[in-house]
């Protein structure tokens, strides 16, 4: 039998967590959950674009040093901002499935119950 990957976007890695425990009943080949953020680095609350401290954007991200780059360049980083531009807002998590052709469907119906988008 064939199998189908499939893309869902949820809001919280809670609600993708419930829609993975229900989608092991199916054939699932593999399933991942992941979180993305805007410059692909993980931040931390001290060293984020909108407190304004340039000088420590650069060590941010630890192991993403395009991250840094990417996080002082943008114009929430400046003195003269208003500090919007939050970053990704809403469904941020991304739960990546490959299931049998078979169960597809089923699949799609579990995670538009959790509250994904497909």
């Amino acid at each position: 039998m064939s199998e189908k990957n499939i893309l869902a976007y949820f809001k919280s890695p809670e609600d993708a967590e419930g829609a993975s425990r229900k989608l092991q009943s199916l054939r699932v080949v593999d399933i991942s959950i992941d979180r993305f953020s805007r410059y692909g680095g993980g931040f931390t609350s001290q060293a984020s674009p909108a407190n304004g401290l340039i000088s420590s954007l650069g060590t941010a991200a630890a192991g993403y040093p395009d991250a840094g780059v990417m996080a002082a360049a943008d114009p929430s980083a400046s003195g003269m901002s208003h500090g919007g531009s939050g970053g990704p807002t809403g469904r941020d998590v991304l739960l990546t499935l490959v299931v049998d052709e078979g169960s597809f469907h089923q699949a799609l119906s579990i995670i538009e119950e959790a509250g994904g988008m497909i």
